[in-house]
């Protein structure tokens, strides 16, 4: 027999006031009453709904309603299939004492109606009130008396009784609300309310929320979790994993009626996995549901409200005026929002609408209103432009396909830079990646010039910005943040070029442009200086000019701006690393290099990011220290550029390690080929011109030509400090010492030389003074590149030095300064030098604590983070503290690299 059916057969047996063995099937009273009107009792009203089959128990809320129980009124508010009245009915269904179900209906807005439901609801739930009470048998109104007699006898009563009103937002008037907030507040311990609604009910809840007498569950508590997903979709028989399952909640923001009917119809699909990851949202159940449920019950201005702005991720009521024409949309979307209907607040007067109705709103007004799409977005565009929400703004002027709109208004902002700044780079790329030829105005050309840069297409780039120039030439008056954008475009076309000249003269331009910008527009967008000084600075290094590129560099790295100014901060850092290299400071390089992760990391920058020059200093410093392995790894890290590649710096930064590398390994030959940048620039770097002479001559003197060797180096000179001690070591070694000792007398730095200058320059003067038979000066000059050298670990100058140093070292008083980092990577007396043997671990001078080797320990054991926690006892949290504290200590940047380095000092 159903639970309909029981409660009309108990309607004619005689009453019971025991509470029911079944909770699902109310007592009824011997005599069936009829309601004010004379219309019988609606049995069904009074009935428990019945959960089904695929309903999913969720505890936490079940507990949630029973902690509820200790206030006096709880209010269960959520949308239309959140899942509200199942959920109080399972709850309902399992508790001992009487709890009296309600269903509300439009006709009980008349209080007479109403109250006589009420009390036959307690009466078929074994809760009735006594003879005293009596029913009220106006539909229109309720005696005063009845009121006061239930609450006192409601108060009287040992046990509580709970009242169950479902679909309470049927009920809308103001007198029947006072007369349930009176019985709620007279009958004290004696009644506790559950309301189970759409809306926010007409209650006075600030004060029940003040007195600490209300309980609230509400969309966010009611939205399904993941976890809960998948115990869903398993009663639908349906398997989902967990990552699958998060993405089909946050698409649907856990509601339970999208989720239960996307089930249903995923079990019609050969790939329901598929399905429930693509499905249309528009030609669903789900779109049914909510057309009928949500749309077509509002007014017809509402319903075209709610369609026009269905094109915006978020408004509020003056946007939605922009695209209605009208005015009144404060009102309508307030009210749409405190009757749940799918209309989401996010606070300061801003909406959103949920992402299933959004979908479907959209497809419903390309139906309705074809044709009216761009002309939404381009009104919500310039209204967002006018109160500078630029994202927003560029998002509906692409959508309307007005691209010179969008190009203007990403130029008038100052904003093209945050095309370079790794941030926004990707998403702004992909949204002008449509614009075609018929956008024609200067900032568009600006656009694609960036575009072009930002793959280093230099020549297209180039025609582009010229385009621009003459475009911006023929506008009356000029706009100055359009020139000051040129302006950047041409110091990085300058950087790509290797030009410093008009590196120079851009910036100076930008200089003079900033002057006619307002400070707050400038202050906005710090990373377009940020930018062009790196761009300046690295023009001016490649060039050569040292102390005027660590000038712009140095300002570079200091700009403010957080996240916004990370990637060129950290590519001016890493500039500055290469710098600091090509001047003999390697282990200032290596710092700056691994200084600049953690703030990556908290810029949210991806990885890799930036021209990767930092890797490519490391690797370099890596061969001076002959850890050769370390070296290989990092220039396999460091990405290849892609071909046509044009950045003068990074190309002679990569040359230059792949160069070195491959010349320890006795490959001269494949070290030539490789120190050519084979980039085109318009001057001619020093440094890079340098270094690739280094390398030819190297091979001249490894294949036995000496004199072909000096030739060659006839170009070095003492400006690049570096380039002069290693052509020094290839002079003094083919015979000429002389020239040697010269070429290290020119040497000119701005400051004290760098260990890499000075242990090189000492090894050549031991050379020359040993073979001149001075070997007192020579032992002296030794000692003081072992001490020089012991610091930064620069072991390589010593394994090149050549057999001339072995006697030397093997005296005890240098034995002591080498043992233990140097000594054993040497070859023994009369041996010969093998490059690709396993390297010697170099001095130890790491000291980690107990705990960090712990961490360490179990890292080469492949554990995670996680593990390591778990294994330690720790917080995850605190096993990270551990880890970059390693890092530093080590000076390296990823966990496999700190195994491989603590094995080379032995610490594992």
């Amino acid at each position: 027999m159903s639970a309909v059916a029981e409660i009309y057969e108990s309607a004619r047996g005689p009453t019971d006031p025991a509470v029911p063995t079944d909770p699902a099937v109310p007592v009824v009273p011997a005599v069936p009453f009829a309601d004010p009107r004379g219309d019988p009792f609606l049995r069904t009203r009074f009935a428990l709904p019945a959960t089904p089959a695929t309903f999913l128990r969720r505890q936490r809320l079940v507990d949630h309603l029973d902690q509820a129980r200790e206030t006096p009124l709880t209010l269960v508010n959520g949308a239309a299939g959140a899942g509200k009245t199942l959920l109080t009915a399972d709850w309902a269904a399992g508790q001992r004492q009487p709890v009296a179900w309600l269903t509300v209906e439009v006709g009980d807005r008349r209080p007479g109606v109403f109250w006589a439901y009420v009390l036959q609801a307690l009466h078929a739930w074994g809760a009735p009130a006594s003879e005293a009470v009596e029913p009220p048998s106006d539909a229109t109104g309720v005696d005063q008396r009845l009121l006061a007699t239930l609450a006192a006898e409601l108060n009287d009563r040992d046990q509580p009784v709970i009242l169950v009103l479902d679909e309470y937002d049927r009920l809308t008037t103001t007198e029947v609300t006072e007369q349930l907030e009176f019985v709620l507040h007279h009958a004290g311990r004696g009644l506790h309310l559950v309301l189970v609604t759409r809306t926010e009910p007409l209650l006075p809840l600030h004060r029940y929320r003040a007195a600490g007498e209300l309980t609230e569950v509400r969309a966010a508590e009611l939205a399904f979790t993941s976890e809960e997903a998948v115990a869903l979709l398993e009663l639908h028989g349906l398997s989902l994993p967990i990552h699958a399952a998060g993405a089909l909640v946050d698409r649907t923001r856990g509601w339970a009626a999208g989720l239960r009917l996307s089930a249903l119809a995923a079990r019609e699909s050969a790939d329901p996995e598929l399905y429930l990851k693509e499905f249309e949202a528009d030609r669903s159940t789900v779109a049914d549901f909510l057309l009928a449920e949500v749309l077509k019950g509002q007014p017809e201005e509402t319903q075209d409200l709610l369609l026009r702005v269905s094109v915006l991720e978020r408004f509020c009521p003056d946007l939605a005026n922009a695209l209605t024409l009208r005015t009144d949309a404060e009102a309508v979307l307030a009210r749409l929002h405190r009757a749940n209907a799918f209309v989401e607040h996010l606070g300061h007067s801003w909406y959103q609408l949920h992402p299933l109705f959004g979908e479907i709103l959209r497809a419903h007004l390309r139906e309705r209103l074809p044709g009216l799409e761009p002309e939404l977005h381009r009104r919500a565009a310039h209204w967002l432009r006018r109160c500078e929400f630029l994202p927003e703004t560029l998002a509906h002027g692409a959508a309307a396909s007005d691209w010179d709109f969008a190009a203007g208004a990403l130029v008038d902002d100052l904003a093209i830079g945050q095309l370079f700044t790794g941030l926004r780079s990707g998403d702004l790329t992909e949204l002008f990646s449509p614009m075609g030829p018929e956008a024609r105005s200067p900032a568009a050309d600006l656009v694609r010039a960036a575009g072009d840069l930002s793959r280093y297409d230099l020549d297209r780039g180039l025609a582009r910005l010229r385009s621009a120039e003459e475009h911006l030439a023929d506008d009356a008056p000029e706009p100055a943040a359009a020139k000051l954008s040129l302006a950047l475009l041409e110091a990085l076309a300058a950087r790509l070029a290797g030009c410093p000249e008009l590196a120079e003269r851009a910036a100076e331009k930008a200089d003079e442009l900033r002057q006619e910008l307002p400070a707050h527009l400038l202050d906005r967008h710090p990373e377009l200086n940020a930018l062009l000084l790196t761009h300046l600075g690295s023009a001016r290094l490649w060039a050569g000019h040292f102390e005027d590129a660590r000038a712009a560099l140095t300002a570079a790295a200091g700009s403010p701006g957080g996240a916004s100014t990370a990637l060129p901060r950290k590519d001016s850092l890493e500039h500055l690393a290469l710098l600091d290299y090509l001047n003999g400071w390697p282990g200032r390089a290596e710092r700056r290099v691994l200084a600049t992760v953690p703030e990556a990391e908290r810029a949210g920058l991806p990885r890799p990011s930036g021209s990767g020059i930092g890797q490519l200093v490391l690797a370099a410093v890596a061969v001076d220290r002959h850890e050769l392995g370390r070296a290989q790894a990092l220039l396999d890290e460091t990405a290849q550029p892609p071909p046509g590649t044009r950045d003068p710096v990074m190309a002679a930064g990569r040359a230059l390690a792949t160069a070195r590398l491959l010349l320890v390994r006795g490959k001269a030959r494949a070290a030539v080929e490789a120190a050519d940048p084979a980039v085109a620039a318009a001057v001619v770097s020093p440094w890079a011109a340098g270094y690739e002479a280094l390398f030819a001559s190297a091979a001249h003197l490894a294949e036995g030509r000496p004199d072909e060797a000096a030739e060659v180096l006839q170009g070095v000179t003492g400006d690049q400090p570096v380039c002069a001690v290693e052509a020094a070591a290839i002079q003094v070694a083919a015979g000429r010492a002389s020239a040697a000792i010269g070429l290290l007398d020119s040497i000119r730095t701005a400051g004290r030389p760098g260990p890499a200058v000075t242990v090189r320059a000492a090894l050549v003067r031991a050379q020359a003074a040993q073979c001149a038979g001075d070997t007192d000066t020579a032992r002296k000059l030794v000692t003081q590149a072992l001490l020089d050298a012991r610091q930064e670990r620069l072991r390589r100058p010593f394994l090149d030095a050549g057999a001339w140093i072995r006697p030397l070292l093997a005296t005890p008083a240098l034995h002591e300064l080498a043992a233990g980092w140097l000594t054993p990577g040497l070859p023994r007396h009369g041996g010969q030098s093998r490059p690709e043997s396993p390297s010697p671990p170099p001095l130890v001078e790491v000291e980690l604590s107990g705990r960090e080797r712990d961490v360490l320990e179990r890292l080469a054991r492949m554990m995670s983070t996680e593990e390591v926690a778990a294994d330690l006892y720790v917080s995850v949290n605190t096993v990270k503290t551990h880890l970059k504290s390693i890092y530093r200590k080590l000076a390296v940047n990823r966990r496999g690299d700190a195994v491989r380095r603590a094995r080379d000092l032995r610490l594992l």
